[in-house]
């Protein structure tokens, strides 16, 4: 990306976060549902790999509804950019009844334990308002990592408006972010990951779909290493404005194996509860990027044989 490209960047998200605030509700919701239609129809780069990724979930789709798919994605995918455009202007009332999330106590007696607790979630629906659910409704804190963007002050725009929702938020490069994250653990803390597309590079391959992707090792990691709950989290947006959400029960660490044996299994367990997530709502997973081995490296695809 070219610095102006960058600055151009920077100046829309500004934009959003500046005027789409002060719209109201109803109409922030029809313009995001306008947008998201005109992108489905220009069928960029985006779209179209939300649609190939669509295709991996829902596999005996015909094209018509595989393409009725990528639009009800994209307007899910609007809809949490017009949400968490807002979200700084909520009231916490508004917060309190924006999310309905359901077997809620494998969290609170989590915590109430003083075990400490991590939250892996999918890209499904919209994270951020869950985040500030719990920061509001249940008063509790909790750290997160976000990836650095280019330009950096489009980082900056992103953690203010995270921090600013409640949110501690470390930067995922660096090095310094895993043992911060441990040492909130360990004090029975809450750590909350996005963690269904690792971004290292060297992530741990679980099958998804029946096909091989790499998802980040440190949720199971910071469980081992801290002895924190691991919990999945699933979201998804109904006919209401109320989005919903499942906590998933508890990963547990394998009695036996080794650690890098440990994270295989409970990485995959994520990605099996992830799974029912996508499978149940496939149109608010926003995944418009390259996911599964065989789109990062068509040597591998299995359909074209083995290298």
């Amino acid at each position: 990306m070219t610095s102006l490209q960058e600055r151009l960047t920077d100046g829309l998200y500004g934009l959003g976060w500046s005027t789409v605030k002060t719209l109201p509700e109803p109409v922030a919701t029809r313009l995001g549902r306008t947008i998201a239609d005109l992108a489905w129809k220009q069928r960029g780069k985006g779209v179209r790999r939300l649609e190939s990724n669509y295709a991996r979930v829902v596999p005996d789709a015909t094209p018509e509804r595989l393409a009725e798919l990528t639009r009800a994605g994209m307007r899910s995918y609007l809809r949490y950019w017009m949400e968490s455009f807002r979200l700084p202007v909520w009231s916490p009332e508004r917060i309190r009844r924006g999310f309905h999330p359901k077997d809620l106590h494998f969290l609170t007696d989590g915590l109430a334990a003083g075990k400490g607790v991590v939250l892996a979630l999918p890209h499904l629906a919209n994270w951020d308002l869950a985040g500030a659910w719990v920061t509001t409704e249940l008063r509790t804190p909790f750290t997160t990592v976000a990836e650095r963007l280019k330009p950096e002050t489009l980082y900056d725009r992103f953690v203010a408006y995270r921090e600013g929702l409640g949110m501690e938020v470390l930067p995922h490069s660096g090095g310094s972010a895993f043992g911060t994250l441990a040492r909130r653990l360990r004090d029975g803390g809450l750590v909350c990951l996005v963690a269904d597309r690792d971004l290292s590079a060297s992530g741990v391959e679980v099958t998804f779909f029946g096909e091989t992707a790499r998802m980040p090792a440190g949720p199971a990691l910071l469980a081992q290493q801290t002895g924190a709950l691991l919990l999945p989290v699933t979201l998804w947006y109904d006919d209401s404005p109320v989005m919903q959400g499942r906590v998933h029960p508890p990963i547990e660490v394998p009695q036996s194996g080794g650690r890098a044996e440990k994270t295989s299994v409970m990485t995959q367990a994520l990605a099996d509860a992830f799974a029912t997530g996508v499978t149940e709502h496939p149109e608010d997973w926003h995944m418009l990027q390259r996911l599964w081995l065989a789109d990062l490296d068509p040597s591998m695809d299995p359909r074209k044989g083995t290298p």
